[in-house]
């Protein structure tokens, strides 16, 4: 089981297994081609009030407490459960924009994973 995250801009690997977007857009100055995304399930990503709210000086903490809430959905928890799937049968490269992934909904992701 392995799951990590990295940065979309960074080229791909051939050891990042199944490559999801956990951005809500689409990221600037990448080609979907170059990319190689397979999966980019967008009910996984905050909410757009949660990220504005975050961006606009929000503690990291409430924020990560917010995103979990959100993820208690029923939509994003059955996302989730597929994505906890996809990480038992192999690896999962978790991808995002964000230039801080280490505090970032991603980081959250990867924790809740088991990463």
């Amino acid at each position: 089981m392995s799951v990590r995250v990295r940065r979309i801009y960074e080229s791909p690997e051939p050891d990042d297994g199944l490559r999801v977007l956990v951005d809500r857009l689409w990221p600037r100055g990448v080609a979907k081609e170059a990319a190689h995304v397979d999966e980019w399930p967008k009910g996984l990503t905050p909410s757009a009030e949660l990220r504005t709210w975050f961006h606009g000086g929000g503690s990291y903490e409430e924020f990560r407490a917010r995103y979990e809430a959100e993820l208690a959905a029923p939509e994003a928890a059955e996302l989730l459960d597929g994505l906890r799937e996809s990480v038992r049968k192999g690896p999962v490269t978790l991808l995002t924009a964000t230039k801080t992934p280490e505090r970032s909904h991603a980081q959250v992701l990867l924790e809740l994973l088991g990463g």
